[in-house]
């Protein structure tokens, strides 16, 4: 065991170092007793009895013979950060961009395992960003994602113009690697350069971040405005209108 003396504090090093993409899960247990085994007197009040991971071994007579703790762990692999995918478009235009993502590494949980073949078909649930993963059997993998952003202020100026949609794909059951594509419209006001994170994560375990960057460049002159000099020293004025596309 490890001595520790009174108010002193210990630090427990946890290492995670994932060999597949699923979820992993463990427990930390910490037993605390006397060096000597001997009992001690312990008072246990309504608020510290509110730690749901402590558990207090009690003797006949009312002391405390140790303390225990008990955390949960759950490790959830992350896949290396790729390049970003760069989404470009001129200000006061549109672009539809088609965005192929692959998640290598998939594993299937023991109700997931498709019985022949080795592809599957993603399909994806319209009510929320939950596409599954099927291959017409009962067997189905969930896929969550969401589009993050570095900041409040980003989320302001993207969000409005960003939409994304999930077009079908297959899943290589041999190679576990699921193949998704995304439907990205990009329709900026004015010039920008932002960036965002497409999370996909499994219900299964693993995690896969995608880095997009928006830019937005200089939209088009809208017109040409000649003024025509009427002679040295003289003012010489031209009218215009402006339309502004919003209230």
């Amino acid at each position: 065991g490890i001595r520790l003396a009174p108010k002193e504090k210990l630090e427990i090093p946890v290492l995670f170092t994932p060999a597949e993409m699923k979820i992993y899960k463990a427990e930390v247990v910490l037993h605390v007793m006397r060096e000597s085994g001997e009992n001690w007197p312990y008072e246990v009040t309504a608020e510290s009895n509110t730690d749901l991971t402590r558990t207090v071994t009690v003797a006949e007579n009312g002391e405390t013979q140790g303390i225990l703790w008990i955390y949960p762990i759950h490790g959830m692999p992350e896949a290396p950060q790729q390049k970003p995918v760069v989404i470009r478009c001129q200000a006061r235009q549109r672009v539809e961009q088609r965005v192929e993502l692959l998640l290598i590494g998939v594993m299937p949980g023991a109700a997931a395992l498709p019985d022949t073949g080795n592809s599957a078909m993603v399909s994806e649930d319209k009510s929320s960003n939950t596409p599954k993963v099927t291959d017409g059997s009962s067997a189905t993998l969930e896929f969550l994602y969401e589009l993050q952003y570095q900041s409040d202020e980003i989320r302001s100026q993207l969000e409005s113009l960003v939409g994304m949609q999930l077009v079908q794909k297959e899943w290589d059951t041999e190679s576990r690697i699921v193949t998704l594509i995304f439907n990205v419209v990009f329709a900026p006001s004015k010039p920008m350069r932002n960036g965002a994170t497409l999370v996909v994560q499994c219900t299964t375990g693993g995690l896969w971040k995608f880095p997009l960057l928006f830019i937005a460049t200089e939209a088009e002159v809208d017109d040409v405005i000649n003024i025509e000099a009427v002679g040295l020293n003289k003012e010489s004025v031209v009218g215009f209108k402006l339309t502004s596309q919003t209230r």
